[in-house]
């Protein structure tokens, strides 16, 4: 069995909209990743978001990433 755990990200930077792509970077820690946002409309910088397979897939409530990190000990 496999398992995926997913943590919210930090939205670090949103690039040029297209009609097929939106860039972005995220950060946790002291990791960067380049994604794919243009499955989470509307999302801005400082937004924490779940990625999956480089794609943002949900925007989290600050308040929701704060205690999922916490949970898994990682200082946000």
């Amino acid at each position: 069995m496999t398992v995926c755990v997913a943590l919210p990200a930090r939205v670090a930077w949103v690039g040029n909209r297209t009609a097929t792509s939106v860039p972005g970077r995220v950060s946790l820690g002291d990791a960067v990743r380049e994604v794919e946002l243009l499955l989470v409309p509307g999302v801005e910088v400082g937004d924490r978001v779940i990625v999956h397979s480089g794609y943002a897939i949900a925007i989290v409530p600050e308040d929701a990433a704060a205690e999922s990190l916490a949970l898994l000990g990682y200082d946000h």
